[in-house]
């Protein structure tokens, strides 16, 4: 198999796929399909609840560190330089045409901007927490979920924030329709960061198979979208150039926000970065010396000064980092293109040890500040506590709210208005085939869950559990 960018670069939306109705334009937008896709995500509600999103420090009040939404406008940035050089690469080799370039650009830009709307309330702590309180459902009440396939119990057994946003993306944002943002089919299936289903991710396996990449929910969907653009069960080639950008931003500004924190000081940082290297240190002496010929004559000292350092840092390595994974995206193009290429781009460029290097610094020295560890503690249970209160209500819901108890009523009252729509809609169509119901009425719970700001998820626990009121 042979990846085509004709096919790839495919404009029809998810609507036309079910539907094969044209989709509306007006005659005065001078925008691309693919920039149009752009706009639908920046306006979009589920990138603005990014802002309260933790990326590395949950409920922070300085201004200055990072939210999801932060990083995500990081990301995009990052993703629209790097493709755009891949993208004008490939049209002086003659793989792509100038409009196709541009859309390449694009796409990956607006991938950048929605690579983590799916993820929960307190980031990886939540998806952790996710996991933990479904093991322990099935555990106590393994009946109940003796009627779900491999796919659907593995689908929450091992709850990803990547496949949640396939489904927010295609379903959950209920505009005119049940197409979520319907989005390019070129677009959604650049977003999708990993390939396998729940059931068959394994960390075992090739990088973009080690998790899980779509629920048995979207499995028609990422059928037809594998068809429509003809990647097959392969990797989309932007989906590697998204995935690096993610990789080059989080390794370096991580740190940054650390300093900001003042958990970490830059001389740790000096230090750490050459004791946790591995691999060739070009890249990270060039970085470092860009950094301090910056910063060096000005006067500062203390705090203000390694604050001083670590963005001269984060900017001259994030250019180096840029160009070693453009060369490995050149290096590997045919193997990419035919499906064939398993790795990462960024462990497979010149900017393996620096990356990696400054994640080891982040795991070591900025996630697990006392700071962070005890809110992400305090997530984890407002998260499993809001899971158990909306099963409540998610298990017991029929339709007129017959034979609900008045606590079911109100917590399934208290579910977004959107969720609740799909899942009636979903729960009828299941019944009239016949189907079993559990599995839909927990992504019912899932949905809510992923659907809530950091804030939200605490004042809603704090109401519901000690009882506080709004003035």
């Amino acid at each position: 198999m042979l990846m085509e960018w004709d096919k790839l670069l495919s404009k029809k939306r998810v609507k036309q796929l079910y539907e094969g109705t044209d989709p509306t334009k007006q005659l005065t937008d001078p925008r691309s399909e693919y920039e149009r896709d752009f706009g639908r995500a920046v306006f979009c509600t589920p990138v603005r609840r990014l802002q309260d999103k933790a990326q590395v420090f949950p409920l922070e009040r300085h201004d200055a560190v990072r939210t999801r939404l932060t990083h995500s406008n990081e990301v995009s940035s990052v993703a629209r330089g790097l493709a755009g050089a891949a993208a004008a690469w490939m049209r002086e080799e003659k793989h792509i045409d100038a409009e196709q370039a541009n859309a390449v650009t694009a796409i990956a830009a607006t991938c950048g901007l929605i690579h983590d709307v799916g993820n929960p309330p307190f980031g990886h702590a939540g998806e952790d927490a996710i996991r933990d309180w479904f093991r322990e459902q099935q555990k106590d009440d393994s009946a109940r979920f003796g009627d779900l396939s491999e796919q659907e119990t593995n689908d929450f057994l091992k709850f990803e924030g990547n496949a949640q946003t396939q489904r927010l993306l295609s379903k959950l944002q209920v505009l005119a329709d049940s197409y979520g943002l319907n989005l390019t089919c070129a677009t959604l299936s650049a977003s999708c960061k990993y390939i396998a289903r729940s059931h068959e991710a394994s960390k075992k396996g090739p990088h973009q198979a080690s998790k899980p990449g779509y629920f048995a929910s979207e499995n028609d969907l990422i059928n037809r979208l594998r068809k429509e653009t003809e990647t097959g069960t392969a990797r989309n080639p932007i989906a590697y150039l998204v995935e690096a950008s993610d990789d080059i931003a989080y390794s370096t500004v991580d740190i940054e926000d650390g300093i900001k924190k003042g958990v970490l000081r830059w001389s740790t940082v000096e230090n750490e970065l050459f004791e946790k290297f591995e691999g060739n240190r070009e890249l990270a002496n060039r970085s470092l010396e860009e950094a301090h010929k910056k910063i060096d004559p000005a006067p500062l000292s203390g705090k203000e000064r390694d604050e001083a350092m670590s963005q001269a840092f984060r900017t001259f390595a994030i250019n180096e980092m840029v160009s070693a994974v453009f060369e490995a995206f050149k290096r590997n193009y045919s193997s990419i293109m035919a499906g064939a290429y398993d790795k990462e781009l960024i462990k497979d460029s010149e900017a393996a040890g620096l990356v990696g290097a400054c994640k080891r610094i982040g795991l070591d020295r900025v996630y697990v500040s006392k700071e962070t560890l005890k809110l992400e503690v305090f997530g984890s249970r407002v998260i499993r506590k809001l899971l158990s209160l909306f099963w409540h209500a998610a298990k017991s819901y029929e339709p007129e709210k017959k034979g609900m108890d008045s606590l079911g009523r109100r917590m399934y009252e208290l579910a977004s208005p959107n969720y609740r729509y799909v899942f009636q809609e979903t729960l009828k169509k299941t019944r009239e085939r016949g189907g079993p119901e559990t599995y839909v009425r927990l992504q019912l719970v899932t949905d809510q869950i992923c659907g809530m700001t950091d804030t939200y998820a605490c004042d809603l626990y704090q109401d519901l559990i000690n009882g506080r009121h709004a003035d």
